[in-house]
């Protein structure tokens, strides 16, 4: 049954697909052409776009309305200018305005919402697949990412590029020169594609060059417009860069009763170009210690809470490995696995390479080997990863991979727990979408295999959205076997905990999903959009019985003063198949549960200096009931103090004998931008469900582009019954960034 569905969902969005791609134009890009030529002088990035050079390039401008509606032309005017030499490629930005911008942090990776900003969206390959984000606000502060088809924007991906800004009273410029060795191109192709996007926050308007529907987000490679070389682009030269690094510090860990110590280390990541679109990564004895604390939140449901990954060297082309299936919900593929035990204590990694980016023009490979250390009763382990993306048709591919985990664990090991010695798994899959991106369709075939195990170890999904300015429709099937592992991956719900017996127990599950949401845009008035959602999923048993239904209906209104209001109403029907608990009481049975509840939230102005949001909401929660508040503030001196608290209570009650319990989850946050290159942010997070109290102080002095000095502090404390310390760390970092 399962697989008949996905298969008529696959064939149904494909020829849907096919037929609405045939019915598109795909000249799109003849509308907007941009000329780049070779600089006829130098150009020094200050931010003053009065070098000769800037007089003969060639220009963009006259953009189109974004967000929160395409309807129009922009507010006010952004110009850009682009020109090259045998190193950089230079943009010049001019924004128009009345001299008054909002800037919400001086930090480097803060994003663009909510600041004054210019972004570029950039495809060298010119395929819709995969590109660059480049991001620099109205003071200069500076973004980055890769593109990947479908992907949500992390700013975790770094990369040396260089940019100055200047402010006036009716306007605000930027200079940018992004060198050649940090892209990934081809060397015979005279077609970029090519974007710019305004964010002109005291309006609350996003504006592109090209004209973009509101329904996409702004750095979609879609509706990039074409970057027209007038010589052929020139070859990066030669792209090695090491970073060498050395950390210092002082931890105790009276948890376990291990006194205060002094620890030293040194390692080293590198980076090889091996040509202009494939690249080596290798690192020896890496460290991130110096990666931003987990943001931790409360969790009300019965499995794991997936968290992202932050560390840098797993970011680079992320996309070729972990792609695969729907990220935070099933992954085969998820790199916190590496380095890290299921409590999120780091392991030691020894080293590791990784091989990325294009063999030919429509061909992107991935191959990447982790070896860890063993510590305490955590054996070594070596991590393999094997990948290959095929562009085939406008902007669709074909998608296949390999994944393995070995564990250095002694005989003994293996014999009482086989199943900890390998594990493996391979896939393909097919992302099918027209060239505007209004239809998709995707269909995979996942397996895993394990010591003794031979059936029920499947992952089969199928489905496709249709997307338009109004109108957003997804359906999705998939069928998970009982016997499907992932020991380098992540699968929510198929782990059930029986808490009657204190285990856990495997169940695999099929999923059928439905999502459709509206959006309309007043053409006068406070509102800017009216948005509604209803979404529904259904879960069975591998024997097809009944075991829960979720309905959700939201309702969200933005108005134009960038002001939110929401509305959302859940409903759920479960047969638990094992006892479960909330509280510190007897485990809720085995049982049918049937109950809804709902909330209502506000988040105000955010361009103001004050500003706050709320959300309130209570109901049903299996056989007793749920309350739920959430608060938070934030107080801006722009640009350079920002302080917030974010606060949630929970209060969950049962019928005896299966208990009450409150929760708390206190969060402020204090930043200071000293400058765009020094930064000390301090975050502390008091979390009653985790028994945890962290306090997290980060100094961070970038003295040179891309090389840094960190001073970090961390302490845990447990909640209840007492305040009581169980680890403090202090560590010193210094790393390098060296171009050879």
């Amino acid at each position: 049954m399962a697989k008949a569905t996905l298969t008529v969902v696959f064939i149904f969005f494909t020829c849907l697909g096919a037929h609405a791609q045939s019915g598109n134009s795909t000249n799109f890009q003849e509308g907007y052409q941009l000329h780049i030529a070779r600089a006829k002088g130098p150009i020094k990035v200050d931010g003053d776009l009065n070098d000769t050079a800037w007089a003969y390039a060639h220009k963009a401008g006259d953009f189109w309305k974004k967000y929160p509606n395409s309807d129009g032309k922009a507010s006010r005017k952004t110009e850009v200018k682009v020109l090259f030499d045998d190193e950089f490629l230079y943009f010049g930005f001019t924004s128009y305005d009345s001299g008054d911008v909002i800037i919400q942090s001086l930090k480097r990776d803060t994003g663009h919402d909510g600041n004054e900003g210019i972004a570029i969206v950039m495809d060298p390959m010119d395929q819709k697949q995969n590109g660059f984000w480049f991001v620099v606000n109205a003071y200069n502060a500076q973004s980055d990412d890769q593109l990947h088809y479908g992907s949500d924007i992390t700013l975790s991906w770094d990369n040396k590029w260089y940019s100055q800004t200047r402010r006036y009273a009716d306007r605000w410029t930027a200079e940018i020169a992004i060198p050649f060795k940090t892209l990934r191109y081809s060397t015979d192709k005279k077609i970029w594609g090519i974007n710019f996007v305004r964010i002109d926050q005291r309006n609350f308007e996003y504006s592109t060059w090209t004209h973009m529907p509101s329904n996409f987000r702004s750095h979609d490679l879609g509706y990039t417009g074409a970057l027209v070389w007038d010589e052929l682009p020139p070859a990066p030269g030669k792209n090695i860069v090491l970073l060498p690094y050395a950390t210092g510090g002082m931890n105790s860990d009276k948890e376990n009763g291990q006194p205060a110590k002094a620890n030293f280390n040194a390692g080293l990541d590198g980076k090889f170009g091996l040509t202009p679109a494939l690249n080596l990564d290798v690192t020896v004895n890496p460290d991130f210690s110096q990666v931003e604390v987990d943001k931790q939140v409360t969790n009300l449901t019965r499995y794991n809470i997936f968290l992202p990954e932050k560390r840098a060297f797993f970011l680079e082309n992320a996309d070729l490995f972990g792609s695969y299936g729907i990220p935070g919900f099933i992954s085969p593929f998820y790199s916190r696995t590496i380095g890290l035990d299921k409590n999120g204590n780091r392991i030691p990694i020894i080293g590791g390479a990784r091989l990325s980016g294009n063999i030919a023009k429509s061909t992107r490979v991935g191959a990447m080997s982790m070896q860890t250390q063993s510590q305490g009763d955590y054996y070594a382990e070596n991590f393999t990863a094997v990948s290959v993306n095929q562009n085939v048709m406008k902007r669709s591919s074909i998608k296949g991979y390999f994944l393995n985990r070995s564990s250095f664990e002694p005989d003994s090991v293996k014999q009482s727990d086989p199943l900890s010695k390998w594990g493996r798994n391979s896939g393909i899959e097919f992302d099918y979408s027209n060239l505007p991106g209004t239809w998709t369709g995707y269909a995979t075939f996942q397996q895993s295999y394990k010591p003794g195990i031979h059936s029920d170890n499947h992952y089969v999904e199928g489905g496709g959205t249709f997307n338009n300015k109004n109108l957003k429709v997804i359906l999705d099937a998939m069928d998970v076997g009982t016997n499907y592992y992932t020991d380098m991956g992540f699968v929510q719900r198929i782990n059930n905990y029986d808490a009657a017996r204190d285990t856990t127990i495997r169940a695999g599950f099929k999923n059928i999903f439905s999502n459709i949401a509206y959006t309309f845009y007043p053409s006068k008035g406070k509102v800017a959009q009216h948005q509604v959602e209803l979404e529904n999923a259904l879960f069975v048993n591998p024997d097809f019985s009944f075991n829960e239904r979720e309905h959700t209906l939201l309702y969200n209104m933005t108005l134009n003063n960038s002001s939110n209001i929401s509305f959302d109403g859940f409903a759920d029907e479960v047969s638990l198949l094992y006892p479960i608990s909330f509280t510190s009481a007897t485990p809720l049975p085995k049982a049918h549960y049937s109950y809804a509840n709902f909330s209502i939230g506000y988040f105000s102005d955010m361009r103001k200096t004050f500003s706050y949001n709320f959300k309130a909401g209570g109901g049903g929660f299996y056989n007793g009931s749920l309350q739920t508040y959430i608060a938070g503030i934030n107080w801006r001196g722009q640009p350079h103090i920002n302080i917030s608290i974010q606060a949630e209570y929970d209060k969950i009650s049962f019928p005896d004998p299966y208990g009450s319990t409150e929760i708390f989850l206190i969060s402020p946050k204090i930043e200071i931008n000293f400058s765009t290159k020094m930064f000390w942010t301090t975050f502390l997070q008091y979390n009653t469900q985790q028994n945890n109290y962290n306090i997290n102080s980060r100094f961070q002095y970038r003295y040179k582009p891309m090389s840094d000095l960190f001073l970090v502090y961390t302490d845990n404390y447990f909640t209840t019954p007492t305040l009581k310390n169980k680890n403090r760390a202090i560590v010193f970092k210094l790393n390098y960034w060296l171009n050879l």
